[in-house]
């Protein structure tokens, strides 16, 4: 009875079902955290939004600047908050205060404004530009200054209190389009130039000269400090380019992934959490392609791609990592807001009597239950399942499809077709093992022929393929003088062989020659 009961409790493996493999590629982990970001549509801003600006303080709402208003919107909601008109003409930057109390906004009319974010008053009015200023900054931990650049190529360093400009820098020679403030120091500050060029200043060198100057080589639309201070990122053409302020302005790297104009970049952070405690930082750079690109400059490579509908103008990202918002050309605004953990548990905080409910975990499988026999193929594979993996079809050139199906003619014609001299000679060598390749000369056509014979013009007298290739060259004449006589394109392109074969036995004889005269000196030389 022991063998019988033996015979039964041997296993036999059984071969798995195959799963056609999805089209689309698996989508990384990084990938899969940007993508969580669940775009709403913000949309009648009346014109292209030029500016995006996130607040340092909690609740971290961002302002967005389009035609002669300034809207101030709820980074949870993405309601609007308030909204800021009294401009004079298209607004066209904005920035928070460290603080976020106040908001500095410039106009097309050259004037600087800054204002208290929850009466909307204008508390300052900063005069001294005499074009439209594009650009308006605080420092980063400064609240008594602001720095401002526009279409006269002056950047303005201002005493916000007492209205007047501290500091005018004239290093440029065209407009000034961008700029943004050091975390390492905030006297330092860099501004972005449609003259291709990036200048960094510092407020506490007596002179107006800038401390470094770095030639992006397309004009200037933003320029961003990242987290370290040490590195600036700067956005112009269809480029962004990472430089090493500390090792002298040195490029980095220079991801050149968009198709159309790079218009803006903004930091943004990732993490497990995703949270303000993260150290993983990104540049995302957006463009009048429609992308929004997200690059690892730890790494030199980009981690996400994202297109819109509509061309780009800037981006910004919140410090809380929770809510990203692009402005476009058409006036709408794309904001996405991640959903956290943290959301659910302030969702359940607001209902003390409910409390905090833990999740019900899944059920798992196991072999002592009678669905672990019936569980679908789309169950992962366990430690000690023994995986078949579907063979990776190899992609063949068209000649050696053309090949396979014994159209040894067309096959020829193919490979001759082609830009690789290498195929070619491959396709010759196979004929020739067929013993098809003088049956296919024999049957070109005139067209077909003249491909030849200039393939031959090109490459007979390479020392790789002089072998086959003089060989056939003989051939091709004696089988097809009547169609070459009869035809002067063919002619030409006899002469033109006769050519490179004779410049090719000149040199063989003038290398014969210099063989000659080097022989016996080596000859002597070896005696010695």
């Amino acid at each position: 009875m022991a063998e019988p009961q033996q015979a039964l409790s041997r296993t036999f493996p059984v071969k798995p079902k195959l799963r056609a493999k999805s089209k689309k590629p698996s989508k990384t982990p990084e990938s899969k955290y940007w993508s969580s970001f669940k775009s709403n549509t913000i949309p009648k801003l009346i014109s292209s939004v030029t500016s995006i600006s996130f607040s340092p303080a909690i609740p971290h709402h961002f302002a967005a600047a389009y035609s002669t208003s300034l809207t101030l919107f709820n980074s949870q909601t993405l309601e609007p908050v308030t909204s800021i008109s009294s401009f004079k003409d298209v607004v066209s930057s904005a920035s928070f205060r460290s603080d976020g109390l106040l908001i500095a906004a410039s106009d097309h009319s050259g004037l600087v404004q800054v204002f208290d974010v929850k009466t909307r008053i204008a508390l300052r009015k900063l005069r001294g530009h005499t074009r439209p200023v594009r650009l308006v900054r605080y420092p980063r931990s400064d609240n008594l200054h602001l720095f401002s650049g526009g279409d006269d190529a002056v950047v303005k360093y201002w005493d916000v209190a007492s209205e007047s400009a501290v500091v005018e820098f004239r290093g440029h020679k065209d407009y000034v389009r961008c700029g943004d403030g050091s975390p390492a120091s905030s006297e330092l500050f860099a501004t972005g130039s449609y003259d291709h060029t990036v200048k960094v200043w510092d407020v506490r060198v007596s002179n107006s000269d800038p401390s470094m100057a770095i030639n992006h080589g397309k004009p200037v639309e933003d320029v961003i400090f990242l987290p370290s201070g040490g590195l600036i990122a700067t956005a112009g053409g269809n480029s962004v380019k990472i430089w090493d302020v500390i090792g002298g302005g040195k490029l980095l790297y220079s991801m050149e992934n968009h198709n159309k104009t790079v218009t803006s970049v903004c930091v943004g952070k990732i993490g497990r959490d995703g949270g303000e405690n993260s150290e993983e930082y990104r540049v995302l750079s957006v463009g009048l392609d429609g992308y929004m690109k997200v690059f690892d400059y730890s790494k030199f490579k980009i981690t996400h791609s994202m297109r819109f509908p509509a061309p780009l103008l800037s981006i910004g990202f919140s410090p809380d990592c929770a809510t990203r918002a692009i402005g476009t050309s058409g006036g709408v605004i794309f904001a996405g807001k991640r959903k956290v953990k943290g959301d659910v548990e302030s969702g359940l905080r607001a209902f003390p009597s409910l409390g905090l409910v833990a999740e019900p975990q899944k059920r798992v499988l196991r072999p002592s239950y009678f669905r672990y026999f019936h569980r679908s193929q789309g169950e992962k594979p366990s430690e000690g399942d023994y995986l078949i993996s579907k063979p990776k079809k190899v992609k063949m050139a068209e000649h050696d499809k053309l090949l396979k199906k014994f159209r040894h003619k067309d096959a020829f014609v193919s490979a001759l077709s082609g830009k690789n001299p290498e195929n070619v000679v491959a396709v010759m060598e196979e004929l020739v093992a067929r013993k098809k390749l003088l049956k296919c000369v024999a049957n070109l056509d005139t067209e077909e022929l003249g491909l030849l014979l200039a393939f031959l013009h090109r490459h007979s007298t390479v020392p790789r393929y002089a072998g086959l290739l003089m060989g056939l060259t003989k051939k091709v004449v004696q089988m097809r003088a009547e169609d070459i006589i009869a035809s002067d394109i063919l002619k030409a392109h006899i002469r033109n062989l006769k050519r490179s074969v004779e410049e090719e036995v000149r040199i063989q004889q003038s290398l014969q020659e210099i063989q000659g005269i080097i022989s016996p000196l080596l000859r002597i030389a070896g005696r010695r």
